[in-house]
């Protein structure tokens, strides 16, 4: 038998989240009970009842557990070098959040070798992975020069294709009395070399960093290079973000912590999904995005980590569930849907954050019966295994029927 086409049947799934309703709306959350699910190859073939389970080569038993799609976090800074913590301490003490720091990652970043920067890299993806998730994005955004952005996207693209070019971070110190030039830069020759290895293009559009003029700029010439466009917005205080993303045709803009009511228009009226990183908030004691105010009007929602080492150095998808879910006021469906199908929204993916026929077998078996139990068990170490392209890569495997 070909093994790549091998088949396993699962068995014995107390809550099986599809996220496709029968007859239902596609961008809603759906589960089954009491279900099974066959993997052929790297997809999902069938989906169903227990009961009426088919044959397959293989068999497995979850025992009642519930069993999710993988998590898709779609916004992370994987590559950097150095720590923070000293920051967090201080912003735990009552110092404000700025987005000065990032250049003291910068610095490091320059200073560390390609290795140091791919051992980095790897840790926080197996980390991620271990905690179910499956499909993650990462930006360059710490490197800054030509090179030191080249290198780090082509680090990351050895580990996912869903890379960022993110040389629209903050203005680096040598730029500091001629910002301009470095806008041209980020358009042009560090555009140039860091397009090989991207997929998207992103700006933070922000007091601090780049305002609305030079993030169409930027994310123009992005798109002039075929990059998708994605924008940093609206995360320190109301400004254009929002709305230089829905102009642009964003897939995401990221943050949303604070929006007007036109903002919130404006996303309902766009195919911009909205992604809410719960983690930073949590890290930097700013107030949260309202994301029940998001979703009554409409909005597609998504939860990411935003896993860095300055504001949110967290790269657990289940504690930003559990965030979401009491202090978003996003009921626990909304916020595993937003972190496995929103995400794969916000990547334009129809692949992955689902379990359906024809999707990635990507999942993950939670010791638990319920995908409630990420926010009733906050903190816990829920996810037993999970798979990803029909095969076990982390966690405990289970005994097999």
């Amino acid at each position: 038998m070909n093994e790549s086409l091998r088949s396993t049947v699962i068995t014995g799934i107390g809550e099986l989240v599809t996220n496709t309703p029968a007859g239902g709306q596609p961008g809603s959350f759906a589960a089954m009970s009491d279900a099974a699910l066959v993997i052929e190859g790297d997809r999902v073939a069938w989906t169903g009842p227990g009961a009426s389970a088919p044959e397959a080569d293989d068999a497995l038993d979850v025992g009642g557990r519930a069993v999710l799609p993988g998590f898709v976090d779609s916004h992370a800074h994987l590559v950097f070098a150095g720590e923070r913590s000293a920051e967090f301490a201080a912003r735990m003490a009552g110092q404000s959040y700025a987005a000065g720091g990032i250049r003291a990652t910068v610095a490091a970043t320059r200073a560390a070798s390609d290795e140091e920067l791919r051992a980095g890299l790897r840790r926080l993806a197996s980390e991620m992975l271990r905690q179910g998730t499956t499909t993650f994005e990462c930006k360059s955004g710490y490197g800054l020069t030509v090179r030191d952005e080249a290198r780090s996207l082509a680090i990351a693209a050895e580990l996912t294709p869903e890379v960022t070019y993110l040389g629209a971070h903050v203005v680096p110190a040598e730029f500091a009395a001629d910002p301009a030039g470095y806008v041209a830069l980020a358009c042009g020759e560090m555009l140039e070399a860091c397009a090989p290895y991207a997929r998207w293009v992103d700006v933070f559009c922000e007091r601090g960093a780049f305002g609305a003029d030079a993030a169409r700029a930027i994310l123009a010439a992005g798109k002039a290079r075929g990059l998708l466009p994605r924008v940093h917005a609206n995360q320190l205080g109301p400004g254009p973000g929002v709305s230089v993303a829905v102009e642009a045709g964003a897939a995401s803009a990221d943050h949303c912590t604070f929006l007007t009511d036109a903002d919130i228009d404006a996303l309902a009226s766009s195919g911009t999904v909205a992604t809410l990183l719960p983690g930073a908030e949590f890290g930097t004691r700013q107030p949260y995005p309202d994301a029940r105010r998001l979703l009554d009007a409409g909005v597609t929602v998504a939860l990411a980590t935003d896993c860095n080492p300055g504001s949110s150095y967290t790269s657990s998808m289940p504690f930003c569930v559990a965030l979401a879910v009491r202090d978003m006021r996003m009921t626990a469906a909304e916020a595993v849907w937003s972190a496995t199908a929103g995400g794969a929204r916000a990547l334009r993916r129809d692949d992955v954050g689902c379990l359906v026929p024809g999707a990635r077998a990507d999942l993950v078996i939670l010791d638990a019966p319920s995908h409630a139990y990420l926010a009733y068990r906050p903190g816990v170490p829920l996810v037993r295994a999970v798979w990803k392209s029909g095969r076990m890569v982390a966690g405990e495997q289970l005994t097999s029927a």
